[in-house]
């Protein structure tokens, strides 16, 4: 009886190399700014408030314009008048555009969408800015268009010449000063982030602190003489009468460096590095 042997085969080891493939990552280009600010133009007419403190430059502008042509003496029916009567409204509607503009993304819970959508805060932060000073300019440049029609048309009821007296470089001193009154509004809003104590703070800036500046100039020869280098309210209220002179500049870019710049630095960094809830 013959018995069959098996003889283990040794299996033959094969190495195999395997190639990992690492799919190529994404990546997409940043949204223009101009798309940014499309967005934050959007937003400043889409609310409520927001559309009628819009239209109120209008409509105040008309108001303003009406009152001059019924009450005004005939003398005073000059486009200089018209444009002192609308500047009235406009500096106190245009730093309230701007105020809103930054704290409707606290006060309207929206801020953490917007945040998430654009992740660089610094590029919200400069379309709000340049939306809201571009609004004020637009609205500045409506306003005095209807000074003009009121100017023809209360000067032709008055029956008297129709006066001239607002030259293009008072209208650039104008805007400056109205520009400067939306970027303290815009300061207060980031420094604050709430709406109500922004535009409370913007009152107490713009009344309440040239009152107690004044007195306190005239009672004081000292800081009379010295309220030019430390008032910047002074020096933004005196930019509506024009003709600045280099010493004038000066204290305006003193007092503007106190008062706005180092404020609106001081709350951009807040808003960069703070917690969006």
């Amino acid at each position: 009886m013959s018995t069959a042997t098996a003889t283990a085969v040794p299996a033959t080891r094969t190495s195999t190399t395997e190639q990992v493939v690492v799919p190529e990552r994404r990546t997409y280009a940043p949204i223009p700014l101009r798309t940014v600010m499309g967005v934050e133009l959007r937003k400043m007419f889409d609310t409520r408030s927001g559309f009628w403190m819009l239209m109120s430059i209008g409509i105040l502008s008309v108001l303003a314009t009406g009152a001059v042509v019924l009450w005004a003496p005939a003398e005073e029916q000059t486009y200089g008048s018209f444009a002192a009567a609308i500047g009235i409204p406009m500096s106190i509607v245009l730093p309230m555009i701007a105020v809103l503009s930054i704290t409707s993304e606290w006060s309207q819970r929206t801020g953490l969408t917007t945040f998430t959508l654009v992740p660089h805060r610094s590029r919200v932060v400069l379309a709000k800015l340049v939306c809201a000073i571009s609004v004020g300019v637009a609205s500045i440049a409506v306003a005095l268009a209807v000074g003009v029609l009121g100017n023809i048309v209360g000067s032709a009821l008055a029956g008297v010449d129709t006066v001239w007296d607002f030259s293009p470089a008072e209208m650039l001193y104008v805007t400056g000063g109205n520009v400067l009154g939306i970027l303290m509004g815009f300061t207060l809003g980031v420094l604050t982030r709430n709406s109500a104590a922004a535009i409370v703070g913007y009152f107490v800036y713009a009344m309440v602190l040239p009152t107690i500046s004044n007195v306190l100039a005239s009672a004081q020869e000292w800081y009379r003489d010295a309220q030019p280098w430390v008032d910047f309210q002074y020096n933004q209220t005196n930019l509506y009468d024009g003709d600045f002179t280099a010493t004038e500049w000066s204290q305006l870019a003193v007092t503007g460096a106190a008062w706005l710049l180092l404020p609106l630095a001081f709350g951009l960094w807040r808003v960069l590095r703070s917690e969006v809830k």
